[in-house]
């Protein structure tokens, strides 16, 4: 089965060009089998498709539930979790990578960097988290190592690293106008009906092709140098959207927590503070930190 796994659409993306119905219109022309609709930070798309399901365009095709999440910290990740799952806190932009990845894996879910050698603030690769600990690629399941709209060299970079790191590769068109849809694919050895299925493949690496071609008419190639700020300027709406959300995001994780311990556990397990700058830790404030957190041990849910 053919699919593009990097779709988004004017239902669920701020700056989706394409209706979901057109997208599979176009795709089903191409000779595709289904698609992962991966808007940012949102399932809007997927609850049209639920509502609209009978709908004779989307016959005969497979429309998965994926999402584009976007990091405070690492860029945007490919999310995709089992179909029984429900987790609002995917659409709350700004949790760090690593937390993201503990609560997608306890719940059965994968996970894989988009587009990870692309531009600062949205890949991985040019973040700072990697720079310093370049093998927290090993706690991803998948990398899209095609992605229609990133440089040749770039997507290069990432089959490389998806060698390195034993990772099965994916392509995706990330299309937000119509001339980009079916640039990207994705062939499965298996049929994929669900995100089950897709998990399944993904984890036992089934992948037999994936590529495509570059699409050259991206806001990239038409702004040249006036690109960087508008990177910068998407920097600064990633935050101010990351802060409107907090006290949502914080409530959400606080929930999943008081309902897995497997959560508390693994969270537990990782060493934050490898991750943190030495100038931080050797601040009056962290300091201050530190004698706070030693004086709630004797609180139970301290540690929660």
């Amino acid at each position: 089965m053919r699919f593009d796994m990097h779709c988004h659409t004017k239902e669920g993306s701020l700056d989706g060009k394409i209706l979901l119905r057109d997208y599979v219109l176009r795709l089903k022309e191409l000779g595709y089998d289904g698609m992962m609709i991966t808007d940012h930070n949102s399932y809007k798309a997927w609850r049209h498709y639920t509502r609209n399901r009978k709908d004779p365009a989307f016959a005969d095709f497979t429309i998965l539930k994926g999402i584009e999440y976007d990091t405070c910290d690492a860029g945007h990740i490919l999310v995709v979790m089992p179909e029984n799952v429900r987790l609002p806190i995917l659409e709350m932009r700004g949790l760090p990578v690593r937390l993201l990845i503990e609560i997608v894996h306890v719940f059965h879910g994968i996970l894989g960097p988009a587009h990870p050698a692309g531009e600062k603030y949205l890949s991985i690769c040019n973040s700072k988290i990697y720079h310093k600990h370049p093998d927290i690629l090993k706690e991803f399941d998948f990398m899209e190592t095609y992605n229609s709209c990133i440089s040749p060299e770039a997507n290069r970079r990432a089959a490389a690293l998806a060698e390195q790191y034993g990772l099965p590769g994916t392509g995706g068109s990330d299309a937000h106008r119509l001339d980009c849809i079916g640039l990207a694919f994705t062939d499965f050895a298996e049929p994929v009906c669900s995100e089950s299925d897709l998990i399944r493949c993904l984890r036992s690496r089934l992948v037999t092709e994936c590529g495509g071609s570059h699409y050259p008419e991206t806001t990239r190639d038409h702004l040249g140098a006036m690109y960087d700020l508008l990177l910068r300027l998407y920097y600064l709406y990633s935050k101010i959207g990351n802060s409107f959300r907090r006290t949502r995001r914080e409530g959400e994780v606080i929930y999943l927590l008081s309902v897995s311990d497997a959560l508390i556990r693994r969270i537990q397990s990782i060493d934050y503070l490898s991750f943190i700058p030495e100038k931080i830790r050797n601040s009056r404030r962290w300091k201050n930190i530190e004698k706070q957190a030693r004086s709630q041990k004797s609180n139970p849910l301290s540690d929660r």
